[in-house]
């Protein structure tokens, strides 16, 4: 075309003609998105033209509409493609047409940031002044957003790839500004910090503040406020006060949401007094706190476990007629619940009421998140009614709490019932919800019902991930049907959905179960070979998975054979051994661990001693508490009660007191339980005194007794009673007794805690021993008239009772009685009743 190879400098050149014509026409094939006018396409030729003048070369004859030819786009790729670059071989002069082009699109914003991009596509380097350009015009239309974006990207390129430095920029900014005035530029400033602040630089970003403040220019106020929000958000409290006073300090007036930003960092690093001073601060700056600037104070106390204070807080705001809204109520709803002080936070949504504020699903949600975290689910559930009766609407989330505390309450037949009844009210029910229900389905061996509802979902256009695949899997390895969990596996991978170490866990975990130790191990390596690397859950559930399926010596293999062993290895195999009942082998390994430098975690301690009690094995188990108290890993409370309970069973009362002095000593405080238990220990080995004294410092304690402790010390009594009537034949019962019994049984019924059948049972044989059979006939009668139904236990003790006393005929009609309400005799009520005919005809026969 040209007769031989331009040079360097005519390449160059005719390059950027090239440029400036190719984007010209992709502007012109795209003019239905950006319409050219006639005077724009005059304008855009005119400056085609100037730049080939210049260059001393007309424009080709084949543009006379900015149209390009493939040779130029050719041209254009071969120096794009070059090791150099179009960008390394232009000149300065072409990177002053290229200002000067910018500069007369200066009207048409769309148009000269398409012209910037595309020089940049096809390879120019922009340096400081046509970024300044394309700045000043974006500016100067308030395209805000596509000035954040082109100042995110110099400030993502480093030096290098820019050929400018970033202070550059920024000192030519600071020039314009100067020349034109604060108008024209300050909106780039803002774009730089915010750019710096997207990518976590806050050090950069707070130095441009500061380095525009201090060249006399006033930042914005919200570019500022942005800065100090995200500070807070990544959590560094202390830099954003240490700011936002730097700023007062340098003249800044920071506005309400500033204030309302710094209350919120002063809270959440704790600094509830400070944050309080911030209100004054407002009022001295003639600023009034808006509700949001109140509900966050609020809010900081709450997150600090000060929800008691913020309530308070919030009813003296009211009172004073400060705009407190719903969502400040939700604040200190949440804050309650996340204390567990459910009654206080139900208190705060009565008050909303009473207030004439209406709650919304946020309040209602959090206290139903409150409840079913304690498994309170009928709590729960009539607060989600009460919503109903109110019209608010509930949501998926909401519902989906509600179905997740049911399964883990062992309520899966319940879950699937409410979740059928959700679905009636025409609840929105989302993936999770599903899910949850999918899994209770698998739990109650309904596979064909839990496959139905995914089918329900693909019907309704619902995504199915991997998650809800792997749920059915589990329920498939449950039933112990492996093939079908293998053929969902293939499923999964012909969908184009890719399994995650959690189905491979599952898919793990069945085919040990079901005794496929190899099965399992080959599985591990394929996993493996997708890029999956088994985790420590992998494994534990392989060996737990062994155990569980009778195979031990395949998971001690598996166990032996894991090249770095850790703690959660040892834990399984701990575990395993449990749960195959080789407790002697777990209480082996738990021996050798220490030598090893290993030490089982709490739960599987208590896994171990909980086993160790079941067999009576109660020195081992005591060793291993002993062992476990020595460590960091303090024992738990329910560690301290199985061993206690073990020592009480077998009636050593001196290591059962030990571990209960343990416990208080090291500041567990025994529960009504606890005191319960020991007082049946005693009373069995009859140390009653000790019994009474366990009883006295419980309620020193503020532990109130429950039934079942009365019933255990009237029980005692009874049969210390007994006791002294076999020594002493001839002499009646204590009235001592007798009247610490009645005492109990007043006291019981003082503090409002109703006897139940047990109770009834036991002082019913208590009066029967002690031959008071006429109050034991009144306690009969009273227990049928309270609604409850005596037992076999409760009619065979009263019928002993009379045949004592020689009343036969009273006896078989209450074993008519008995007889007729359903309840069968056993060997016991018979062989009384037999004793008491005997007796009656003995002294029948004896007059």
């Amino acid at each position: 075309m040209f007769g031989r190879p331009p040079t360097a400098t005519a390449t160059a050149t005719t390059t950027t003609t090239r440029l400036v014509y190719c984007w010209g026409a992709k502007l012109i094939k795209n003019s239905h998105v950006h319409p050219i006018g006639r005077t724009q396409f005059v304008r855009l030729k005119s400056a085609v033209s100037a730049v080939a003048s210049e260059l001393r070369r007309p424009p080709p004859y084949y543009l006379p509409g900015l149209v390009a030819s493939d040779e130029d786009e050719d041209i254009i790729c071969a120096h794009k493609n070059s090791g150099n670059g179009v960008g390394n071989a232009l000149g300065q002069s072409d990177t002053c047409k290229v200002v000067e082009i910018l500069n007369s699109l200066r009207e048409e914003p769309c148009h000269a940031l398409s012209f910037f991009d595309q020089l940049k596509e096809q390879g120019f380097v922009h340096n400081v002044s046509t970024y300044m350009a394309i700045i000043r015009i974006l500016c100067y239309w308030g395209m805000d957003m596509r000035l954040d974006s082109i100042l995110l990207g110099v400030i993502k390129s480093n030096d290098k790839h820019l050929g400018f430095k970033v202070s550059d920029l920024f000192e030519a900014l600071i020039e314009w500004i100067e020349a034109k005035g604060p108008e024209s530029l300050i909106r780039a400033f803002d774009a730089l910090v915010k750019a710096y602040v997207s990518i976590g630089n806050f050090d950069e970003a707070i130095d441009t503040l500061f380095q525009t403040k201090r060249r006399g220019l006033i930042p914005n106020i919200m570019t500022c406020n942005f800065l100090l929000n995200c500070l807070i958000e990544s959590r560094k409290n202390d830099t954003a006060v240490a700011v936002f006073r730097q700023f007062k300090r340098l003249g800044l007036s920071p506005n309400d949401y500033s204030y309302c930003i710094v209350i919120k960092a002063l809270c959440r690093k704790g600094s509830l007094e400070e944050a309080a001073d911030i209100f004054q601060e407002m009022e001295e700056a003639g600023l009034t706190p808006n509700a949001f600037t109140y509900t966050t104070y609020i809010e900081g106390l709450c997150l600090q476990a000060r929800s008691d204070l913020g309530y308070e807080v919030l009813k003296a705001w009211r009172e004073q007629n400060i705009p407190i809204d719903v969502f400040t109520y939700f604040v200190v709803i949440r804050g309650f619940v996340n204390e567990s002080k459910l009654k206080e936070a139900e208190c705060v949504l009565l008050d909303m009421d009473e207030h004439g504020v209406v709650p919304d699903a946020y309040c209602y949600g959090s206290l139903i998140r409150g409840y079913c975290k304690i498994g309170h689910i009928l709590k729960a559930l009539a607060l989600h009614n009460e919503m109903a009766t109110k019209c608010i609407k509930t949501n998926c989330v909401i519902v989906g709490v509600i179905l997740q505390c049911l399964c883990q309450m062992g309520m899966a037949d319940e879950a699937v019932d409410q979740f059928n009844n959700f679905k009636e009210l025409r609840i929105f029910l989302d993936e999770v919800a599903y899910n949850i229900v999918v899994n209770a389905l698998c739990k109650l061996g309904k596979l064909e019902a839990a496959v139905g509802l995914l089918d329900e979902m693909k019907s309704k256009k619902m995504s199915l991930d991997v998650v809800h695949y792997t749920t059915l899997i589990g329920g498939y390895c449950l039933q112990g049907k492996l093939l079908d969990a293998l053929k969902l596996f293939e499923e999964i991978r012909e969908k184009g959905l890719k399994p995650d170490i959690v189905t491979y866990n599952v898919l793990a975990l069945g085919l040990s179960r079901n005794g496929l130790a190899q099965e399992a191990l080959n599985l591990l390596d394929y996993m493996e070979g997708q890029g999956l690397k088994a985790s420590v859950v992998t494994h534990k559930m392989i060996i737990e998975g062994l155990c569980t399926g009778g195979k031990v010596k395949e998971a001690e293999i598996f166990f032996n054979g894991l090249e770095e062993k850790n703690l959660g290895h040892c834990d399984a195999m701990v575990n395993g051994y449990c749960e195959a009942g080789n407790t002697r082998e777990a209480y082996e390994l738990f021996i050798k661990l220490p030598k090893q430098g290993f030490s089982l975690s709490r739960s599987s301690c208590l896994k171990l001693l909980s086993n160790l009690c079941i067999e009576g094995e109660n020195d081992k188990a005591l060793a291993l508490f002993e062992a476990v108290l020595a460590s960091d890993d303090a024992p738990c409370k329910i560690m301290y009660s199985k061993l206690m309970a073990a020592f009480c069973s077998s009636g050593d009362m001196r290591k059962a007191q030990w571990v209960f002095d343990t416990m208080v000593r090291t500041g567990i405080t025994p529960d009504v339980i606890n005191y319960t238990m020991m007082i049946n220990g005693y009373c069995r080995v009859n140390c009653l005194r000790e019994a009474c004294e366990v009883l006295k410092d419980m309620k020193g304690r503020g532990i109130e007794p429950d039934v079942i402790t009365y019933t255990v010390l009237i029980d005692g009594h009874s049969k210390e009673k007994m006791k002294k009537d076999r020594c002493l034949p001839n002499a009646k019962g204590s009235k001592g007794e007798q009247n610490e019994v009645a005492t109990l049984w007043s006291e019981m019924k003082e503090i409002e805690q109703k006897p139940d059948v047990i109770s009834y049972t036991v002082l019913i044989d208590c009066h029967c021993k002690s031959d008071n059979l006429e109050d034991a006939a009144v306690l009969f009668d009273e227990m049928i008239d309270r609604g409850l139904e005596p037992d076999n236990v409760t009619y065979t003790a009263l019928l002993r009772g009379y045949c004592r006393q020689g009343y036969a005929d009273r006896a078989v009609t209450l074993l008519n009685d008995m007889i007729s309400r359903g309840i069968q005799p056993d060997s016991h009520t018979m062989s009384a009743l037999h004793h008491g005919i005997l007796q009656a005809k003995k002294v029948q026969f004896c007059h």
